[in-house]
């Protein structure tokens, strides 16, 4: 049975059809992840749900634990993430309330430990194509077919916030070519490529940032307002999603780490290798 991880808000775990429901609170070596994971079995699908920012909204972008999170998913044996994501627009055509499957990031973060590598272990994971191919593809049919307004494609800048933008910053960011502006898929995308995860983004457009004439200031209730009416669409097409989703994953993102350790294996310390046997296990 394969088993898909979702990221985002904790709405998006009330399914009425999602059976054999279990909690698990997970250790790891980075500390504690965002909250306790949510499992079940949804058409066939092995489901991992988990709230970014915990159950009520109580983290920070700059405080969630993303190690924590991306190692606590894939020591339950998860294979695919899809993450869902509020994000402004910097397109006119990328309007309020529609969806969009992200293929490309610009990390403007600040001090977020990036990697599980490190103490002791060296590796240099590819990351030109940040996304999973084949997830996001399955992602964006899953949501066409649905009739949802959705967008293939994207490039999302992932500022440090947790602060809007300024009007010369969003400006500046438009001229870059920036299709979305978010705060949170880095480091995520990251630790997901080193984990050997499948890992795409669905971004829930919620606001033209202040870039845009009919945008006087970005406001949390206007976002909130948005971001509730497209829940509903989030659900539907995580849904869909598990009605076509493939059992094999085809991609190169399950073999990630066949050539990425370039410490000599016998100095690696047992500690570490025991410790990060979920991540480094497969090649170790």
């Amino acid at each position: 049975m394969t088993t898909l991880a979702i990221i985002g808000g904790s709405g998006l775990y009330d399914f009425n059809r999602l059976t054999n429901v279990q909690h698990h609170r997970v250790e790891t070596p980075y500390g504690a992840p965002s909250d306790d994971i949510v499992e079940g079995e949804l058409n066939g699908v092995r489901l991992l749900f988990l709230a970014r920012h915990g159950r009520g909204h109580r983290l920070l972008p700059s405080e969630v634990n993303f190690r924590a999170n991306i190692f606590a998913l894939k020591k339950l044996g998860a294979e695919k993430v899809v993450s869902v994501s509020a994000a402004g627009s910097m397109r006119e055509e990328i309007e309020p309330g529609h969806l969009v499957v992200v293929d490309q990031f610009i990390d403007r973060t600040k001090g977020r430990p990036s990697t599980f590598f490190g103490s002791g272990i060296v590796g240099h994971v590819m990351f030109a194509d940040p996304v999973c191919p084949s997830l996001a593809e399955q992602l964006f049919a899953a949501a066409s077919g649905l009739g949802i307004q959705v967008h293939r494609g994207g490039t999302m800048m992932v500022m440090e916030g947790p602060a809007f933008s300024t009007r010369a910053e969003s400006k500046l960011h438009r001229e870059m070519g920036v299709d979305l502006i978010g705060m949170t898929a880095m480091p995520e995308a990251k630790l997901a490529r080193e984990a050997e995860l499948c890992y795409a983004t669905l971004a829930l457009s919620t606001d033209y940032d202040c870039w845009h004439e009919s945008e006087d200031d970005v406001t949390v209730e206007a976002i909130i307002a948005v971001i509730t009416q497209n829940v509903n669409n989030a659900q539907a097409v995580i849904q869909q999603l598990t009605e076509d989703l493939p059992q094999e994953r085809g991609c190169g993102c399950a073999t990630a780490l066949d050539t990425a350790i370039i410490t000599d294996r016998e100095v690696i310390p047992p500690r570490i290798r025991d410790e990060l046997k979920p991540i480094f296990g497969r090649v170790l």
